[in-house]
């Protein structure tokens, strides 16, 4: 059987490396670095997770804000407070809770946000500067997985990965951060002929897509890495991955849980960017 990664006990290590950095940067500059979080609309997850935000950014001591907007609040408005967040220089971090209603275009209110401030890493110039090997903001779950390949031991350089997703926020730049590591990266999805043959191929395995169950355990090499980042709410209430859990943890080294695994991860990684975000705002 596997080796369980264990995002909660990995997220807690990070946490506590945060906390070390906020109370550094608040002494040397006599504030603590400031995350903004802006929710629309009365979404149940979305709720839950900018509420996990708030506490945690207070437990390591970042100046955190959350600004709780009605459904029909209007693109306008939206984007108006967007720019007085930009302006604010005790802001180093802003958030948009995706996703957003309807009748909003997340793409303007992306585009909208400082680059120096999108501590979810997806602005044009944030995955610019990823693509091309520069620094800046990364999304924060794709971090979190590479931290936790780093956990696990295991070292991407000259293995085979497979990337199951292409979305903005995981597949794409993951799949980047895996190049950076010298990694030979695949990126599949809903469209790639023979699915299971390219996963079978792969040392690392990110699934990323959304489908509960949908990279089968039979897929997975002997003693591959597998990193689940689908939360999938199953009709008994419970969250499943989109790795077939039981049969892949026979097959993997290391296999992440769900719940439990890269969850975790992606609060822990949102705050250490915003002290990224703070350092490198004065510097500049």
């Amino acid at each position: 059987m596997a080796e369980l990664i264990n995002g909660k006990a990995v997220a807690k290590t990070v946490r506590a490396e945060v906390k070390e950095d906020v109370a550094a940067f608040t002494q040397q500059y006599g504030r603590a670095p400031g995350l903004q979080v802006v929710l629309v609309g009365e979404d149940a997850a979305s709720q839950v997770y900018v509420r996990n935000k708030e506490r945690a950014s207070a437990k390591v001591g970042i100046d955190g804000g959350v600004h709780r907007l009605a459904a029909d609040t209007s693109q306008a408005t939206l984007l108006e407070l967007v720019a007085q967040l930009n302006a604010d220089e005790s802001v180093d971090g802003i958030l948009v809770q995706l996703p957003l209603p309807d009748h909003i275009d997340e793409q303007t209110i992306i585009a909208a946000i400082d680059p120096a401030k999108d501590v979810d890493g997806l602005s044009a110039e944030n995955a610019g500067r990823l693509a091309l090997g520069r620094e800046g903001l990364v999304p924060c779950t794709p971090m979190g997985c590479m931290r936790l390949l780093q956990e696990s031991g295991c070292d991407p350089k000259g293995k085979r990965a497979v990337v199951v997703g292409r979305s903005n926020l995981v597949g794409k730049p993951i799949a980047q951060l895996l190049l950076q590591k010298h990694a030979t990266v695949t990126i599949a999805h809903s469209r790639t002929a023979d699915l299971p043959g390219v996963v079978s191929e792969a040392d690392i395995v990110i699934a990323a897509v959304g489908v509960r169950g949908l990279v089968k355990g039979a897929w997975i090499k002997q003693g591959a890495v597998v990193i689940d980042v689908g939360i999938n709410r199953g009709d008994d209430g419970k969250l499943y991955g989109d790795v077939e859990f039981d049969e892949a943890d026979k097959r993997a080294s290391h296999i992440t849980p769900v719940p439990g695994g890269v969850g975790p991860m992606t609060i822990a990684t949102l705050l250490s960017n915003t002290v990224v975000a703070a350092r490198a705002r004065i510097a500049n």
